[in-house]
């Protein structure tokens, strides 16, 4: 029997804030462990919980963001368990009162090659909740140790609909989802970190039928491609289990990166099971509407809307667009220098090109570079741009001087005078040049008198080699056409 897959995602998101959800303890990563605590953390007798206004604040622009409904009011719930990670024993979250409800996040699958644009779609939301994180439990051969820093940060669950239908739109919707939120100045989303954590509910059914099958949740997915690799297998191992005649249990599953396999870790939880009743330290939140009007106004533009606009207003081939608006501060770069510049589709090809193949290699060589003080400024990125754009060097030079512009932090037009490589446009010069290269290369003039318009090249080469690629191109190209053809 033929069967399909149905996906859906808790993605939880640590939220880029200086303290913990109810406390002013500071949040951070790399401390000693068990540093970052304190009464409240820890849930020691007499501590009280205070809201992190930030926290929610934040929360309100990740709904806008995502198309969700803002809640009016919503509320603090203790999830109830027993486990090392939380002392104590209880989580503050949100069961039937969450701050975001509904949403979407668009996703694009891959075209047929890198150059052309995939199809897109729309996954559903069902809901966004605000939590406080727990701690980090690392597990030795006879011991497990655990360490409270993380404990209480800001915590946002985004949850889908079970609207995702293969690894490959698993991929395309974190990757979506993870563009959006650091763009947004939400999170870093380091996954290494355990900014970005996701588990993945995984069911089957017979193709052509509309009831879910028994869902199987997929826990210790540490990267977006580790999350895709683990549906799949999961995926193969359901199918195989039912084609065998077995019964698919509702259970959580741990899954192994190193053995790419999954296993049993325990009978999967529901919801009564964790006891939620309203948290009796905290009131509940009334969100103003002029509150989510007024962060409303401050949305950045979404990842996928300024790579459109990129595409129809500026000509920047899909190719660029799609390095370039992941990242936001490579955005901010490229429309700095494309504004003192008139061709920004250059700028834009300069920029995920050369500008990126540098800095990777300033960070392996452990001197990473921030765009922020980037050696190469984006108004010295314009000038080499309109450099080649008027004619003065040729593309050829800009790009052996470039490196050098990123190692000393020269202009460009400083290191074209030290070297003298202005390009040549004496008239009388490159058609000596072109005479003789027509002279050493009969064939290839042959062969364009001929009609064949590549062998022009040949000869073009050979002007350029003896300039050391300073003749003018245009002209050169010019001039040659006017002797072949007289």
């Amino acid at each position: 029997m033929d069967y399909e897959a149905v996906i859906g995602l808790e993605v939880h998101v640590q939220l880029n804030t200086k303290s913990k959800m109810f406390t002013r303890v500071s949040t951070g990563f790399g401390k000693s462990p068990n540093t970052l605590t304190n009464p409240v953390v820890l849930g020691l007798p007499g501590a009280l919980p205070v809201m992190n206004r930030d926290a929610i604040e934040k929360s309100i622009k990740v709904g806008l963001l995502l198309s969700c409904k803002i809640a009016e009011v919503c509320k603090w719930d203790r999830k109830n368990y027993f486990y090392p990670d939380m002392p104590k024993n209880y989580q503050i979250s949100q069961f039937d009162q969450p701050i975001c409800e509904g949403g979407e996040v668009e996703i694009e699958m891959p075209g047929d090659s890198p150059s052309e644009i995939g199809s897109h779609r729309i996954v559903q939301l069902t809901r966004i909740h605000l939590e406080e994180d727990v701690g980090k439990l690392t597990h030795y051969e006879s011991d497990s140790l655990v360490d409270y820093n993380r404990a209480g940060c800001p915590l946002l669950e985004i949850v889908s609909e079970p609207d995702l239908y293969s690894p490959e739109e698993v991929f395309a919707y974190l990757t979506s989802l993870r563009n959006s939120l650091v763009s947004a100045e939400i999170s870093p989303c380091d996954m290494e970190k355990g900014q970005l954590r996701c588990d993945a509910n995984i069911s089957i059914r017979p193709v052509g039928t509309s009831t879910l099958g028994t869902k199987v949740e997929l826990k210790n997915l540490n990267t977006i491609s580790g999350v895709k690799n683990g549906v799949e297998y999961e995926i193969r191992r359901q199918t195989k289990a039912l084609n065998e005649g077995e019964t698919i249990i509702q259970e959580t599953r741990r899954w192994n990166p190193d053995q790419k396999y999954t296993t049993p870790m325990r009978t999967k939880e529901m919801a009564h099971d964790y006891r939620y009743f309203p948290d009796p330290d905290l009131m509940p939140v009334k969100i103003d509407p002029e509150w989510v009007n007024r962060i409303s106004k401050d949305l950045p533009e979404k990842p996928f809307d300024k790579q459109r606009r990129y595409m129809e207003e500026m000509n920047i081939p899909y190719t660029s667009t799609s390095a370039l608006c992941g990242d936001r501060p490579l955005c901010e770069y490229f429309e700095k220098a494309a504004s003192h510049c008139s061709a920004p589709s250059k700028v834009a090809n300069w920029v995920v090109n050369d500008l990126l193949r540098e800095v990777s290699h300033s960070e392996k060589d452990q001197q990473g570079v921030n765009l922020e003080n980037c050696p190469v400024s984006p108004e010295s990125l314009a000038e080499l741009v309109n450099l080649i754009e008027d004619g003065v060097v040729s593309n050829n030079v800009a790009k052996e001087i470039f490196p050098e512009m990123y190692a000393s932090r020269k202009s460009a037009k400083t290191l074209i005078a030290e070297k003298g490589l202005e390009m040549k446009s004496d008239g009388d010069e490159i058609e000596t040049l072109c005479a003789q290269a027509i002279s050493n290369d009969p064939d290839a003039a042959d062969k364009f008198r001929g009609g064949k318009e590549g062998a022009i090249n040949a000869l073009k080469g050979s002007v350029m080699k003896a300039t050391r690629g300073q003749a003018n191109p245009k002209i050169v190209d010019e001039t040659l056409r006017r002797l072949l053809l007289p």
